[in-house]
């Protein structure tokens, strides 16, 4: 029983080039749409050969991504490059584990922690060269950012401007500092409009995350065709996934939020039919920290992303799990719609970022997320602000590494902490869609306060280095939380990659089966296979009463969390999560 495959054809090049200038119209108008389709036409030409655009599936149930930064694993032996200790990590600890590794922005960097970004075309010399990416990327499938809505300060682009040479002299947004820039949403909390000395005095550019990192001008369609560059040139590296960092500011109008504006879905489809039409099979996910029905626009008409992250999951596992109180996931879950073909979610609960709040708008009420965000504080976290359009300050993201988000309830800690953050991560990966670990989960770690106590920011709670002589002593340890949870994400991770019923495509049907229980069906699949994922969210055992369709049917277990079922109910331990499969047997 192998692997369904949803395959890409390519996109012919007479399809690609009415694609390409029906969008650039659209973004830039018929009058520069056609100088500008031909200059991105010599670009493609000049990389024509270099890629194989064989048909290719998509995604099977072996899709499995890790999260992790190039140097989140470093040798005490200074001869040995942060990326070739993350291979030898991959190779002796994780070989068979995950089909993907995003390694998070290895370019050169002035701050963010590699998101504000230098030299594109340049590996950090501190990481090693493009020689480590690409070996890391022989065994696994390379995702990597384009982080294409700012660059650094630093970078020889803004030189350019504050010399006022080209050609980086018109790539950046410039405006009087008394512009009304009162609708534009703010994901910080900063100033938007940020002073620079140049030649030709101060002036003040765009920049919506900080005053190190300055928005492009894609008004200007030398930026486009520069950031294509950039794209193909990753590409040609090897990489497989491709992920847009902060897409959803892309294009900047005056007088409008400036967010999800249709010229940024415009690029996103472009990017997507060069995809299509160079390298079918590779895939595009958009990072858009926003509401959930925004964050789902992405996927256009199937035009857009493959993936978008599924940015409502962390918090609301928080939630679920600190309250013992399943109900609103189980909610949520039931009104996902249907994906477009050659659409899914990208599920995690962890990443380089915190956790996320803005999805939860309107999904909790107010008084539930504010109790939640002071539950964190008191697990040792910290709340990001960002600005409302009326001046004030309203939260952001929860920053605290997930296994410390799950140290006890709203009762306060309690001993449940290592099964409590197991449950979630179980959620995590059985929910349709691919899952995405970051490494920090798979090592349990704890907030890193010297971190943040070092850089300033509240964000290295949850990026820690680990020092391989430190790390593996607590791998091998046979009772240390890291070994715990180590040891059973990766067999499950390996249990996951070999169950038909979570190929990403495979229908999912949620069911609501009490308070405590979060539970759901996956499938059937073509051969009539099904599996039923269930989950204590509660500190108290659950007797489980199997909905009456399901029960004369033969369950067994996987996790080998129960014993045989019977025909009717089960019981379930505090915190425990079982995936049951009905393989058609009687």
């Amino acid at each position: 029983m192998g692997a369904r495959e949803y395959t890409v054809s390519p996109l012919s090049e007479d399809a690609f080039t009415d694609r390409a200038r029906t969008l650039l119209e659209y973004v830039y108008g018929e009058e520069r749409s056609e100088s500008i389709l031909r200059r991105l036409l010599q670009l493609i030409d000049g990389y024509r050969g270099h890629f194989d655009n064989t048909p290719r599936p998509l995604w099977s149930e072996k899709s499995q991504f890790l999260i992790t930064y190039g140097d989140t694993i470093k040798s005490a032996d200074a001869e040995i490059f942060p990326l070739d200790e993350l291979h030898r990590f991959l190779n002796e600890r994780l070989s068979d584990t995950f089909s993907a590794v995003h390694i998070l922005p290895f370019f050169s960097w002035s701050s963010d922690d590699g998101f504000s970004i230098k030299h594109y075309r340049e590996v950090s010399p501190d990481l090693g060269g493009w020689s480590d990416v690409r070996r890391i990327a022989e065994g696994h499938n390379l995702m990597v950012d384009l982080v294409i809505n700012h660059v650094s300060r630093e970078s020889l682009w803004f030189a350019d401007y504050i010399a006022g040479t080209q050609p980086g002299r018109d790539y950046f947004i410039e405006l009087p500092p008394e512009t009304d820039v009162s609708l534009v949403t703010r994901p910080r909390n900063t100033p938007l409009l940020v002073p620079v000395s140049t030649r030709r005095g101060t002036r003040h550019v765009w920049a919506t995350f900080s005053e190190d990192q300055i928005d492009l001008n894609f008004d200007n369609p030398d930026v486009l065709i520069e950031m294509f560059g950039v794209l193909l040139g990753y590409l040609e590296q090897g990489t497989r996934i491709v992920r847009l960092d902060a897409i959803a500011f892309l294009w900047k109008e005056l007088g409008t939020p400036c967010i999800h504006l249709p010229q940024t879905h415009a690029i996103v489809q472009l990017i997507r039919a060069l995809f299509d039409y160079l390298v079918p099979g590779v895939l595009l996910i958009t990072e858009t920290n926003v509401p959930h029905h925004e964050n789902l626009s992405y996927f256009g008409d199937g035009d857009e992303a493959h993936m978008v992250y599924q940015f409502t999951l962390p918090p609301l596992l928080v939630h679920t799990l600190t309250t013992g109180d399943a109900g609103p996931l189980t909610e949520w879950a039931a009104t996902l719609p249907p994906l477009p073909p050659g659409c899914t979610y990208f599920n995690f609960t962890a990443s380089h970022d915190g956790i996320g709040v803005r999805a939860l708008e309107g999904l909790l009420p107010e008084h539930d997320i504010s109790q939640m965000l002071e539950l964190m504080k008191r697990f040792g976290g910290h709340v990001s602000m960002k600005s409302s359009p009326d001046g004030t300050d309203s939260p952001y993201e929860i920053n605290i590494t997930y296994f410390d988000a799950m140290k006890g309830t709203r009762k306060g800690e309690d001993p449940w902490q290592i099964g409590r953050f197991l449950c979630s991560q179980t959620i995590m990966l059985g929910l349709q869609g691919i899952p995405g670990m970051y490494l920090h989960s798979l090592t349990a770690s704890a907030n890193d306060y010297n971190g943040v106590q070092h850089t300033g920011k509240l964000r290295s709670i949850n990026r820690r280095k680990w020092q391989r002589d430190q790390l593996e002593p607590l791998l091998d340890s046979p009772t240390t939380p890291t070994r715990i949870v180590f040891d059973t994400l990766t067999k499950r991770l390996q249990l996951r990659r070999e169950e038909p019923c979570f190929h990403p495509d495979t229908p999912q049907k949620i069911l609501d089966i009490a308070p405590q229980v979060f539970a759901f069906l996956r499938g059937p699949t073509s051969e009539g296979r099904k599996l039923l994922a269930l989950h204590n969210v509660s500190d108290q055992p659950q007797v489980i009463i199997l909905p009456e369709a399901l029960q004369h049917e033969y369950w067994r277990d996987l996790t080998d969390n129960l014993p045989e079922p019977n025909a009717t109910q089960l019981l379930l331990k505090p915190y425990r999560s079982a995936w049951l499969v009905n393989d058609g047997r009687p």
